[in-house]
């Protein structure tokens, strides 16, 4: 967990503006008792999530795949060959849906702009993280690997039983 108190506080103030402007039918479902608070996303999504992450092409036609992605400093890191669609995509149309979904269990949705990572300390932390996870560097799996991380402008995450999920000491955050 990378999180400073300050992320925390900006990514709960996301997820409640978030579910605030949801249709009623996402308020039906993600109820007060269906909530997950910030603390206990940065506390659930640790190491390495499945996400499907939703492109746009040039004729205005979805896409998705699944990528690995890592849940640092409040949100999504991933990565990917320059030479993949995705990475065309994302180039051309930054704009991404990103979902994590474990069955009923939790989800988070989202919605934003991938953010190229270019050389420097922020794409250095990715790495460093991605590295100590796989142990090998993400940047020797290709030529031409690129590194996103997630500017989120919208989120919503739902638990079916947020109690649940967390240790008794860490249920109450």
């Amino acid at each position: 967990m990378l999180e400073t108190s300050a992320e925390i506080a900006v990514l709960q103030s996301l997820l409640d503006e978030s579910r605030g402007r949801g249709s009623a039918h996402l308020r039906s479902i993600v109820t007060d008792e269906h909530v997950l608070t910030a603390e206990q996303l940065v506390q659930l999504l640790t190491g390495m999530k499945v996400l499907s992450v939703a492109t746009v092409t040039a004729r205005g036609e979805p896409r998705i795949s699944a990528m690995d992605g890592h849940f640092l400093h409040g949100t999504w890191t991933f990565g990917t060959d320059g030479t993949s669609a995705k990475a065309k995509h994302i180039e051309r149309r930054p704009a991404v849906s990103v979902a994590h979904i474990d069955g009923e269990r939790l989800a988070l949705f989202s919605h934003g702009t991938a953010q190229l990572l270019g050389p420097g300390p922020e794409l250095d932390e990715v790495v460093a993280h991605w590295t100590a996870h796989y142990g090998s560097s993400p940047m020797s799996w290709g030529d031409d690997i690129r590194m996103y991380r997630l500017r989120m402008t919208w989120a919503v995450a739902y638990a079916s039983d947020p109690d649940g999920l967390l240790p008794p000491s860490s249920a109450a955050g």
